[in-house]
C-alpha cells in the first residue's frame, strides 16, 4: 500500500510564467554579468538592423529620385568598336531621326568638345579634373527634368556668346559657388552663367563643362556630331522606342549603335549595394556567434557557481528537466535581452542616419523578427550544454560541498 502511493508521486509541472519566472531571478541577482553578455548579442542584432535599415533606406531614396525624375529615359551613344577604338560616331541628324519616332516626348544631344576646362590660366595644362566640355542642347535641362542650383540655363542671349552652365560636381572641383566668376575653356575666358543640381539619371552631366549648342559651332568649330542623345519616351514604349531607335539612326550600321536605361543602371548600381550590405549581414552574424559563445561561457561558469543552490533545489524534489529548464530559459532571456536592445539600437542608428542624409526611414519589419528569432535560436544552442551540465549535478554532492 505504501509502496503503490509512492509510485503516484508526480513532480509538478512549471507553467511558462514559472519557467519565466526561474530564468530572470537568476538574471536579476547578477545584473552586471547579465549586462555584459547581452552586449555581445545586441552588437551583433544592432548591426545587423542597422545595416539592412541603412540599406533599405537608401534604396528607398533612389527609388523615390528615380520615380522624381522619370524611368522613362533611354541614353543614346555610338557602340564601343573592335579592339579599342573608342565609341563609334553618331551621324549629325541622329537626335532628328530620333525625334520623329512617334513615342518619343523629348529628345536632346550633347557632344563631347577636344577642349579643357580650368579655372584660371595659371593652372598647369593637364590638370583638368577629369572634366569634360560638353556642348549641349537647349532643350537638355527639360529632358533630363535637371534643376538649375543658382544661376540660370542658357537663354536666347547667352546662347549667341559664349558662356558655361557647370554641373554640380565640376563647380565643386573648379571652386565656382557664385555667378560673375569665369573659367578657361580652351584658351579663351569664358562666363560661367549657371550652375546645375545633380542629375542622378545622367552623372556625366555632374562632372561637365556645358556651353550651347550653337556657340560651339559658330566659336569653336564643332562638327555637329553628338555623343549622347537623351530620350524621353511615353513610359510603356520605353522598351519598344530602345529597339527602334539603332534601325532610325543608322538603317545600314544599326550595330553602331547603343542604346541604354540610365535608371536600370542605378537599380544596379542599387543591387551591388545589397550585395555589400549581404557580406556585412554576415559579418553581424559572426559577431552574434561571438556573442552566443559569450552566453554559453556565462552560463556555465553560473552554474558552476549555483551547484549548491541546483543541489538544494534537487533535494526539495526538483527534477532534472526542471533544472535544465531553469538553465536554458535563463540562457534563451539573456539572450532575448541582448537581441530586444540590439533591435531597438539598430533602429535608432537607422533613423538618425536617414534623418542626416534626408532619407526616408525604413526599417524592415522582417530584420527585426528575424534579429529576436535568431536571438532564441543563439541562446537555446549556447544554453543546451550548461543546461545539461547542472541538471546532472547530484544534490548529495553539491550539499556536501557547503
Amino acid at each position: 500500500m505504501r509502496s503503490t502511493r509512492r509510485n503516484n508521486l508526480r513532480p509538478t509541472r512549471l507553467a511558462l510564467a514559472d519557467v519565466a519566472r526561474l530564468g530572470a531571478t537568476g538574471l536579476r541577482t547578477r545584473p552586471l554579468r547579465t549586462v555584459l553578455a547581452a552586449a555581445g548579442i545586441a552588437i551583433g542584432v544592432a548591426a545587423m538592423v542597422a545595416i539592412v535599415g541603412i540599406s533599405s533606406s537608401g534604396g528607398a531614396e533612389i527609388q523615390r529620385r528615380i520615380e522624381s525624375l522619370g524611368p522613362n529615359l533611354l541614353h543614346v551613344t555610338g557602340a564601343h568598336r573592335a579592339q579599342g577604338e573608342g565609341l563609334a560616331t553618331l551621324p549629325r541628324t541622329t537626335r532628328t531621326s530620333i525625334a520623329r519616332i512617334g513615342p518619343v516626348l523629348a529628345a536632346s544631344a550633347t557632344a563631347s568638345l577636344p577642349f579643357s576646362a580650368y579655372r584660371n590660366d595659371h593652372v598647369p595644362a593637364g590638370e583638368t579634373g577629369s572634366l569634360a566640355v560638353l556642348a549641349a542642347d537647349p532643350t537638355l535641362l527639360g529632358t533630363l527634368h535637371a534643376d538649375v542650383a543658382f544661376g540660370s540655363w542658357f537663354t536666347t542671349a547667352s546662347a549667341r556668346y559664349p558662356s558655361v552652365v557647370l554641373g554640380s560636381a565640376a563647380a565643386q572641383r573648379l571652386g565656382i559657388d557664385r555667378l560673375g566668376a569665369d573659367v578657361v575653356v580652351g584658351a579663351e575666358l569664358v562666363p560661367v552663367v549657371g550652375v546645375l543640381d545633380p542629375v542622378p539619371l545622367a552623372p556625366e552631366i555632374d562632372t561637365s563643362v556645358l556651353m550651347g549648342w550653337e556657340t560651339a559651332r559658330s566659336h569653336y568649330r564643332f562638327a555637329g556630331h553628338p555623343t549622347s542623345v537623351y530620350v524621353r519616351v511615353v513610359q510603356d514604349q520605353l522598351d519598344a522606342v530602345g529597339t527602334i531607335i539603332p534601325r532610325s539612326v543608322s538603317p545600314t550600321a544599326p550595330e553602331t549603335i547603343a542604346v541604354g536605361i540610365p535608371s536600370d543602371a542605378i537599380a544596379a548600381g542599387q543591387a551591388a549595394t545589397a550585395t555589400t550590405s549581404g557580406l556585412l549581414i554576415g559579418l553581424a552574424g559572426v559577431a552574434l556567434v561571438i556573442g552566443g559563445i559569450g552566453i554559453a561561457n556565462t552560463m556555465i561558469v553560473s552554474v558552476l557557481e549555483r551547484r549548491p543552490e541546483v543541489g538544494l533545489r534537487r533535494a526539495l524534489g526538483a527534477t532534472r528537466g526542471q533544472v535544465r529548464v531553469q538553465f536554458l530559459s535563463e540562457a534563451i532571456l539573456l539572450s532575448v535581452l541582448g537581441g530586444v536592445t540590439g533591435c531597438v539600437c539598430g533602429s535608432v542608428v537607422t533613423t538618425v542616419y536617414a534623418q542626416i542624409q534626408g532619407w526616408p526611414v525604413v526599417v524592415p519589419l522582417w530584420v527585426s523578427s528575424t534579429g529576436v528569432g535568431v536571438t532564441v535560436l543563439v541562446g537555446a544552442v549556447s544554453g543546451f550544454y550548461p543546461a545539461m551540465r547542472a541538471s546532472r549535478i547530484s544534490p548529495t554532492a553539491a550539499l556536501a560541498a557547503l
